[in-house]
């Protein structure tokens, strides 16, 4: 019930920041000067990754899948992503692991320095963890937008609610915290159509240095076509308050259309 209502709250919230966005693109101007109506561009795009392997002693593998929806406007920029990690092995399963998140940059187009607001619900079997819920915002900064570089710096405050499959390292199954979380992401474009994407997290909890989430997520893209590229992808998570932690490397396509 509780994450239904951060959600809801976060769609309500984007859909105020487009409206808004819309609103102020077509405040009136002098009769002398063109009207310009601020358009919304929308991004869809899918991520199919994985790793097999069969032996005499049975198979392993493991699929790594991703979509994103995202719209833009002048000054807001909004987003929609989900993805999924499953994998078994002779043992049994290993993953399945789902993160949702809605985000929301304010001014990232118009200015260096901008604000953004996220909520992502998290489920994992391989980090133990039943239900988690991530909410809040903070500042941004751009540090490189040049056609070949981009570098991000973002810091903010989240609140969140865990409910852990097993005891964490305090004997909980429940609990609730404030994080600060910093994020740095970039992407760099090499040769017109070799290009690295990176995107890291380090979230601390306030009052409790042994309690830090990283995440970490690492793509090389190769470009096939305008809409269509060959990825090999390498995802990391640690939890230290759980002491659970995985890593997967995994290849396969990525398509991403404008329309």
């Amino acid at each position: 019930m509780f994450s239904k209502r951060i959600f809801c709250g976060a769609f309500l919230l984007l859909g105020f920041l487009t409206l808004r966005a819309q609103q102020d693109s077509t405040t009136a101007v002098p009769d002398s000067a063109k009207p310009v109506r601020d358009t919304i561009a929308w991004q869809a795009g899918f991520t199919g990754t994985g790793n097999f392997n069969k032996t005499n002693d049975g198979t392993t593998y493991v699929f790594n899948n991703s979509i994103r929806l995202g719209a833009a406007t002048r000054l807001v920029n909004a987003n929609l992503s989900a993805g999924w990690i499953y994998g078994k092995n002779p043992s049994g399963m290993t993953n399945n692991d789902l993160l949702v998140v809605v985000d929301a940059d304010l001014f990232r187009n118009t200015r260096r320095f901008y604000y953004w607001a996220l909520t992502a619900y998290e489920s994992s079997f391989s980090l133990k963890i039943d239900n988690r819920v991530q909410t809040g915002g903070g500042p941004g900064l751009t540090i490189i937008r040049k056609p070949n570089v981009h570098l991000v710096l973002t810091d903010g405050l989240l609140y969140e609610r865990s409910q852990l499959a097993e005891p964490d390292v305090h004997n909980r199954t429940k609990y609730e915290t404030w994080r600060n979380s910093f994020r740095i992401k970039y992407k760099v474009l090499l040769m017109g159509k070799l290009s690295v994407d990176g995107s890291h997290f380090l979230q601390n909890a306030l009052g409790d240095a042994g309690d830090y989430i990283i995440r970490s997520n690492t793509a090389v893209n190769w470009r096939l076509k305008k809409w269509l590229n060959l990825t090999l992808a390498m995802t990391y998570n640690n939890i230290r308050i759980t002491e659970r932690e995985n890593l997967l490397f995994s290849y396969g396509v990525t398509i991403d259309q404008l329309f």
